[in-house]
This record gives C-alpha cells, sequence and structure tokens, in this order.
C-alpha cells in the first residue's frame, strides 16, 4: 500500500487486499453492496441528459462522414439523446472523436451510457503499460501520455482487467509484454493505422504489421449482436458476471471506427446489448467497477483542457497526464508521421 501510486489511499487498501490473498473477501463484499445497491426495475425516468462534449455539432455538411445518430429506446425522446457532439478539439477541419450519451435499457429509466465515436482516418492509437499493469518484463516508459506527443492528443481511455484477473495478452511496437491467447477479444491496431476489435486467431505474439494488441475476454458482440455465452467462466470471478456495476467497452463499427461506451448499473449482457445498439459489429468489455472507467478528451491542443466524458470522480479529467498504475489507450491525431507507441516514447 506505501509503493508510488496513482490511486487515493481507499482504492490503493481495497487492491492491496485483493492482491494479497484476500481476492474472495473484496469480491463477497462487493458482491453484497453492488447486488442490494442496484436500481429496481420502472420507476421514474430522468427528465434531461448529463451534457457532454463540447458543443452541439453545426448544422452543415461535415467534411467527414459522422455516425448515425443513436435511436432512442424509450419514448419520448430526451432533447439531445444520441445526438453527436464534438468531443475535441478540430483536426483537419472536424473533431476526431464524438460523444453522445442516451437511455441504453427500458427497464431502467434513470441509467445513461455515455458513448464515444473515434475516426479511424484522422486519429491512431497507442497503448502505454501503467506502473505496475501489465506485469510482464519490458519497459515501463513514462507511465502517462509522453509530454512531447500531447500536441496532437486528443484523447484517452482504460484498459482492461489486470492480468491476475484476466489473463490477457498484451503487446506493443515489438515487445510482447504478456504472452496473446487464441479465442480473446482483442484490440489491435496495425502499421496501416487500420484498427479493430477481433476474436484473436494468431501466435502468442502478434506479427510485424501489428502495432498493439491488447486482450481481455471474449468478445461481447459479434457480427453485430451480442454473444451467446456471455456469462462463461472466461470472464474471471469478479462480481459473478451478473452484478450490476460500471461497465465499460471498446468495439468497431461497420466502417472500421472505434466505439467505447461506459454506463453504471450493466451485467455483461446488457453491456453486450448496448454496444451493439451503438452499433458495434464487434466488442469487448474493458476495466469495471466505479473506479476504472475513464474516457477523458482535451478541448485545446498540448493535452489542455480536460474534460471527462464518463463521470468517474474518483479519477481526476487529466489522468492519464500524470503516471498511472494501470496500462491505457492514447488517441492521437494522425499527422504525417505516426505517434510515438513504443513505451519509451
Amino acid at each position: 500500500m506505501l509503493r508510488p501510486s496513482s490511486l487515493p489511499f481507499t482504492i490503493r487498501s481495497v487492491e492491496w487486499v485483493r492482491a494479497n490473498h484476500g481476492a474472495w473477501l473484496v469480491d463477497g463484499v462487493e458482491r453484497f453492496y453492488y447486488t442490494h445497491k442496484a436500481p429496481r426495475k420502472g420507476g421514474p425516468g430522468i427528465k434531461a441528459l448529463p451534457t457532454v462534449g463540447v458543443a452541439v455539432v453545426a448544422e452543415r455538411k461535415p467534411a467527414y462522414r459522422p455516425p448515425p445518430r443513436i435511436l432512442p429506446l424509450l419514448a419520448p425522446r430526451l432533447p439531445g439523446e444520441g445526438v453527436w457532439h464534438p468531443g475535441t478539439w478540430r483536426y483537419m477541419g472536424e473533431p476526431p472523436v464524438l460523444v453522445t450519451d442516451f437511455r441504453p435499457d427500458p427497464s431502467y429509466p434513470s441509467i445513461v451510457a455515455y458513448v464515444a465515436w473515434i475516426d479511424r482516418a484522422r486519429t491512431r492509437l497507442a497503448l502505454y503499460p501503467g506502473r505496475y499493469e501489465p506485469p510482464g518484463g519490458g519497459p515501463r516508459g513514462p507511465m502517462q501520455v509522453p509530454a512531447d506527443q500531447r500536441g496532437r492528443l486528443v484523447a484517452t481511455f482504460n484498459s482492461g482487467f489486470t492480468y491476475k484477473d484476466g489473463h490477457g495478452g498484451f503487446a506493443v511496437n515489438g515487445i510482447t509484454y504478456e504472452p496473446l491467447r487464441q479465442g480473446l477479444a482483442t484490440l489491435v491496431e496495425y502499421r496501416s493505422g487500420r484498427v479493430d476489435v477481433t476474436s484473436w486467431r494468431g501466435g502468442s505474439s502478434p506479427g510485424t504489421d501489428v502495432v498493439l494488441a491488447r486482450q481481455n475476454a471474449p468478445l461481447l458482440v459479434a457480427g453485430g449482436v451480442p454473444t451467446s455465452d456471455p456469462y462463461g467462466p472466461a470472464w474471471g470471478y469478479t462480481l459473478g458476471n451478473k452484478v450490476r456495476v460500471w461497465r465499460s467497452a471498446v468495439g468497431i463499427d461497420r466502417r472500421g471506427n472505434l466505439l467505447y461506451a461506459a454506463a453504471d448499473y450493466q451485467t455483461v449482457a446488457s453491456m453486450a446489448a448496448l454496444m451493439a445498439h451503438a452499433g458495434a459489429v464487434r466488442a469487448m468489455e474493458l476495466d469495471i467497477n466505479s473506479e476504472w472507467p475513464t474516457f477523458d478528451t482535451y478541448v485545446s491542443r498540448g493535452g489542455n483542457d480536460p474534460i471527462r466524458l464518463v463521470p468517474n470522480d474518483q479519477q481526476p479529467a487529466a489522468r492519464y497526464l500524470l503516471p498511472d498504475d494501470r496500462d491505457f489507450f492514447a488517441v492521437y491525431a494522425a499527422g504525417p508521421s505516426r505517434p510515438g507507441t513504443t513505451p519509451m516514447s
């Protein structure tokens, strides 16, 4: 608990207990707490959605093809529901990240999902190790967005489970920190700039055409529909998979753009349905529980004026501009050369 950490002392204490033979105790307490805190079906809905992004997208022909508005699942539609807003500064005339929110479940009308869309043509992805994750050997690097890369920074978001909980592979720029496993959902970026979320069918180390690969459990969504067995043992034991907690996920839409989403009071199955409705043709779960889901965008160049899409008050909006314990993703405006993706960048 006394090692350097980006976590508040309360969270650090719980994580120490979990890592030192007390996972059964922490999981039991969390299961009891979240089960009794879970909302009841029905009840009054909300009258307005939280404000997200910078401003409403102007009514003009954009320089790119924006995603379709997310269709409402509850009537009447709330003002701005499912409407995309700029999430960051403009690059080549348009913001490369758009954000929105909507109500994802008619049975729980007060729940809000927060969604980001990342334009594949205007961005490049980077993956950075944190202070303690992944645990495998390799250079740790800055454990934050490198200072010399912040001029092109548009967004940052959380990665997946710890290796102890998920046993997912981790590789970046030719270094395999943890071996990749067949059948696990994998967020991968290729040297061409193409990104994908796929079920891994390769070897324990990616080929030379892969810049980064991060795994986490099986696919949530495949072929545009939720997968058939979201409660299988590959999900691990945290909270039994059916308890309603904060969950986050990342997916790919039919045009090859990334989608990120996070929402409170989600089961594995409801998160899969949420991602499919938001437009993901394939999706994977990322980290869960209230401490971890983080999606931050930057209103100004240089990593300045960070704003939170996900209302996580346990982490600062500048979370990844300081050394962090967990690995994470950074999104950069694409330029003539790719941003630093090596851990030492």
